[in-house]
Order: C-alpha cells, then structure tokens, then sequence
C-alpha cells in the first residue's frame, strides 16, 4: 500500500514565510549591501570615535570630529597629488585625438565602427547620468546610515545580545547559562566589528601597494602619464577580479600609440602586479588583516564573484570573516 504523507496547516505556512522571506531578501539585497558596507564603515571608525568619546567629547560631536578628519585627510591626500594629476591629465585629454587616431591606425579598426558606438554612448548619455546620480544618492544614504548606526552602536550591541537570553528561565543555572550566551553573543559582536575594520584597512593597503607599484613601473618603463594611470590602478583595485582589467586598459593603449613592444612590456608588467596581487598581496595582507587562511581569501572572492558579481566579490572576505567568528562561536557554545 502507497504510504500516506500528511502536511500540517503549520508545515505549509512555514514553507510560504520561508519562500516569501527569500523573496523579500533579493528584491531588497541592494539595501542590504548598503547596511552591511555601513557596518564595515562604522567597524573602521568606531576606534576613532571612541578616542574622542574618552575625552569626554559628545558622541554626536565625536563622530562629527571623524568625518571632518577622514574628508580632511582625503582633502590632504588630493590637494598634495591633484597639481602634478591635473597637469598630466590635461596633457592626455589634449594629446588624447591624435593618439586615438594613431591608435585605430595601428590596430586598422573602421572608424565608421567607432562612429557607430559613439552615436550609442550618446543616446544612453542620459541613462549613463541617471545610475550615476543614483550612485551619489547611496553615497549619501550610506554616510547618514553609518553616522546614526556610530552613534547607536553601544545599544544596537546590547538589543542584539539580549535578544539571545532568557530572563525568564526556571531556575538560576538557566538564567545564568542565557546570561552567558548573551554574553558571548556580545563577544563575538565586537570581534566581528575589529575584523570589519582591520578588513576596511588591508583594502586601503592593497589599494596604496598596486598603485605605487604601478607607478614605478610605469616610470621604469617611460610610459607618458604614469601618475594618473597609477592613480586608476589604485583606486580600481577596490574591484576584485575585472578591477585590474580596466585600470590596465588606458596604459597599454598609451604604450600601444608609442610602439607595439612598449604596449606588450606594460601588459606583462600589469600582469605581473595582478599575479603578484592574487597569490601574493591579497591572501597574506588579508591574512595579517583579518586572520583568513590565504586558501579561504581566494576561494571566497572566486564564490563571491560567481554569486553577486563585483559587489559580492569586493563584500567576500568580510563576509567570510563574518561566517568564521560565527561558527567557531557555534562550535565552542557545542563543546562548552
């Protein structure tokens, strides 16, 4: 006889809440990105804040103390590296015709081709202006949210952690036991937010080594406007895996209008960074970092990659970071 399954009413309403809380997580998954990136914001900052929170400054005038010196540091950084930046640039924005037309020569591509995708750009121009007004808005959105997010972060600590205890349990060897996984739940909170940080800081650094390395190399080479390609390999390695692709791109193009040779030397000597970046750089600076194994590093940017494209490549290690503390705090709860 066929055996008889029975569903409960319960069973059912589960399986619709669990599809529909699916559902909502991927239509919202782009706020989620923002909250989680605001978490790693406020992660980096919170020391900052804290200093001046032990000198007996307001926490509302400490985080602003913050912004104003993280936009002053940036404002630094700019000012000392925009003279030299704007001259090469203007030089290449000037230079820029005569070497897309030796360019096209070189490589004997229809300019009719050209043309046509020109003709493209121009009528997506206003789709082009429309994600990058949406791009400056989430900027926005995620200050506001990091700011409000520092100076609740002591409560949120403690509503998430008290979530996880049970005041009223039966006896007092429960309560307590509720007490302390409460308790390691607040633990494993402020571990998670060091990680954040200390991830936050090896991206700076990764992003400061390949575009120094990209300058000398550049200049080695004697390859025109080394500093604002090196700026662009800089700031495009915070992309992981098609980052250094495109931050390569303008240079061999360059090179390529001086001498076909010259164009393959600065393509190797790209490849070599990105080499150097992936088997190198990358897993041990995020090892000292965050203390991933290099093996862990390369295997959750590749899935991260594969999952959410650039955003989950560039979000896989903190991610990762976040399921380790996770875990090993399950398996201690275990053994304990």
């Amino acid at each position: 006889m066929p055996h008889k399954v029975d569903i409960s009413h319960k069973t059912i309403i589960f399986i619709t809440i669990f599809i529909l809380s699916l559902w909502i997580i991927y239509l919202i998954r782009d706020l989620l990105i923002i909250l989680f990136v605001a978490v790693i914001f406020v992660s980096a900052l919170s020391p900052i804040v804290n200093f001046f929170v032990k000198l007996k400054l307001p926490k509302v005038l400490s985080i602003a103390l913050t912004y104003i010196i993280i936009i002053s540091v940036l404002t630094g950084f700019l000012v000392m590296i925009i003279p030299p930046l704007v001259e090469q640039s203007n030089r290449l924005i000037v230079a820029s015709p005569p070497l897309i037309t030796q360019f096209f020569n070189v490589i004997n591509i229809d300019k009719s081709l050209l043309s046509s995708e020109l003709t493209a750009l121009s009528k997506n121009l206003f789709s082009i202006t429309l994600s990058v007004f949406d791009n400056l808005l989430a900027i926005v959105f995620l200050l506001v949210i990091t700011f409000y997010m520092l100076l609740e972060k002591n409560n949120l600590e403690s509503r998430i952690a008290s979530l996880f205890r049970d005041e009223q349990g039966s006896s007092a060897n429960e309560r307590s036991s509720s007490a302390n996984k409460a308790e390691r739940v607040r633990r494993s909170i402020i571990k998670i937010e060091e990680k954040l940080g200390a991830w936050l800081q090896g991206q700076l650094i990764l992003s400061l080594l390949v575009g120094i390395m990209s300058y000398i190399g550049l200049t080695i080479l004697n390859v025109p406007y080394a500093l604002p390609l090196a700026l662009i390999a800089g700031v495009m390695e915070v992309v992981p895996v098609i980052g250094p692709i495109i931050s390569a791109i303008p240079a061999i193009f360059i090179a390529l209008t001086i001498s076909p040779l010259l164009s393959v030397m600065v393509a190797a000597m790209y490849l070599i960074i990105q080499q150097l970046e992936n088997s190198l750089i990358v897993p041990q600076v995020m090892k000292r970092a965050v203390g991933l194994n290099p093996l862990i590093v390369i295997l959750a940017i590749a899935i991260g990659s594969r999952l959410l494209g650039i955003s989950g490549a560039l979000l896989a290690v903190p991610i990762a970071v976040v399921f380790q503390i996770i875990a090993a705090e399950i398996i201690e709860g275990r053994k304990s």
